[in-house]
């Protein structure tokens, strides 16, 4: 019998887990624990109901375009629980010198493919409009060294639309800056069309002809109504936790330790010594799927080269507040998903998203729920406020965007401390670095959203993948066997 311990019960702990499970299933030779410093499973994935609301702490949906939360979901019998978003109602809004300005359609993050739409929009000014322009004539660039993404987009359209777009979206989705964050990490599929092709312009309004002409004709034979469309998000009727307490529940109480920080992980003849609350347990295997820092220090002794490098990957923190509002401030507030603000504006919220446009049956009919955004790697010390005075923030600063001053029915606030993988420039080469040196060390794996992907479908790979290096280590699977999910 094998025995493999696994560190951190957040999404990628609980893939690991279940991805072992499903072997024990198969009556694999082998035995795991799954070890979770704090008072409860999931990480920073928790819904919560307040009344006849819908709340997420954390993420409330992942991107649909990326398949293994979806699969998992439908794997753990959650098929009929899966939602997609309003995309009828999703509209996003800039807050651009005091007041909300739509995004123009056809706008791919920051690259346009609706140049009339984009032209008549009031979010840029005219020399940004012009470089629009000449960027359809950006010649393919195979020298450029790793950019930034404020650099990156600079290139391409200048300061304006950085300011105005491309920070205030990556700030929202990792958390750290435009002019922080690699190109090529977050902005993979750009970066290589600069490469191929030059201009993002040209060769995205080219895909989405291809797509629609794919559309047009149909799929594999099939008439054009039969053609599936897909909403940008998916959550779940019940909220995200459906599916971490999906997981958990295929998992074995004896397997489960709650509230239980690993101290240390130590290598010794071809075994792994775990050290939790004063005991020394001998493992097969490890699965570290912990934030890299963590990691980092419980290797940090007998694994220095590799803490080292683990230790690099910064985080970033931030605050959530949720806030229930009556009839009359619903029907005051535009139609659409929310807004994001630009550092320009000096507004410490980041983002607000309109929870009640953008999934069904978050909030009751004659209510509107909104979520704050507020941290990032530009204000941690929002984390060392009182409530109270993150409220107060967050009321002024919404009263000054969308004008009312009506008093919400509840506010309920979360704060995640350097919970947020921050892709730095070399965090690729990095990446590399730390996947090579584990990959030399049987029985040792990592997951988590450090690495290739801060969503939770990411997450749920990562998790599997560990999984799976760990069972060819073992010889519980032969190498290169795909490994089920």
């Amino acid at each position: 019998m094998k025995r493999i311990a696994i560190i951190g019960g957040g999404v990628s702990g609980l893939s690991a887990a279940y991805a072992l499970q499903k072997h024990v299933y198969r009556a694999a030779e082998i035995d795991y624990v799954l070890f979770e410093a704090g008072p409860h499973f999931g990480g920073v994935i928790h819904s919560e109901r307040v009344n006849d609301f819908l709340i997420e702490a954390g993420p409330d949906s992942f991107l649909t375009e990326k398949p293994w939360a979806a699969e998992l979901c439908r794997e753990l019998g959650l098929g009929d629980q899966l939602i997609a978003s309003s995309d009828a109602e999703r509209r996003t809004y800039i807050f651009v010198n005091g007041r909300l300005v739509p995004l123009p359609e056809g706008l791919m993050f920051m690259v346009p493919t609706d140049l009339a739409a984009t032209f008549l929009s009031p979010l840029f000014s005219w020399p940004t409009k012009l470089r629009m322009i000449r960027e359809w004539f950006y010649r393919p660039s195979l020298d450029v060294p790793e950019s930034t993404v404020a650099e990156f987009v600079e290139r391409h359209y200048g300061r304006e639309m950085v300011e105005r777009v491309a920070d205030p979206l990556v700030v929202g989705v990792y958390g750290g800056g435009a002019d922080e964050l690699s190109a090529s990490s977050v902005l993979a599929r750009f970066v290589e069309i600069e490469v191929r092709q030059g201009s993002l312009g040209r060769a995205m309004v080219a895909s989405r002809k291809l797509q629609s002409l794919s559309a047009e004709q149909g799929f594999a034979g099939q008439p054009r109504a039969a053609v599936p469309t897909r909403s940008l998000f998916t959550s779940l009727k019940g909220g995200m936790q459906t599916m971490t307490d999906a997981m958990l529940a295929q998992i074995p109480e004896s397997a489960r330790r709650m509230n239980t920080p690993v101290a240390a992980v130590t290598p010794e003849s071809g075994k792994w010594l775990v050290a939790s609350r004063g005991r020394t347990e001998e493992f097969d295997a490890v699965i570290i799927a912990t934030p890299a820092y963590t990691a980092a220090e419980l290797l940090r002794n007998d694994v220095p080269q590799l803490s080292s490098e683990l230790e690099a990957i910064r985080y970033s923190s931030s605050v959530t507040v949720a806030l229930a509002y009556d009839e009359k401030t619903l029907a005051s507030l535009p139609a659409g998903f929310g807004f994001l603000v630009p550092r320009t504006e000096n507004k410490r919220i980041l983002a607000c998203t309109f929870v009640h446009n953008k999934f069904p049956n978050r909030a009751p009919s004659d209510s509107a729920l909104l979520r704050c955004f507020l941290g990032g790697s530009r204000d941690e010390e929002i984390l060392q406020s009182p409530d109270a005075e993150i409220v107060a923030t967050v009321r002024r600063e919404l009263e000054e965007i969308l004008g009312f001053t009506t008093e919400p029915s509840f506010v309920k606030i979360y704060k995640w401390r350097k919970a947020m993988a921050q892709y730095g420039v070399g965090h690729k080469t990095r990446v590399e670095l730390v996947r090579k040196a584990i990959s030399s060390m049987p029985g040792l794996s990592l997951a988590g959203n450090a690495y290739n992907g801060i969503g939770i479908p990411d997450c749920v790979r990562s998790g599997s993948e560990a999984a799976a290096k760990i069972l060819v280590d073992l010889a519980i699977v032969q190498p290169r066997a795909q490994f089920a999910r």
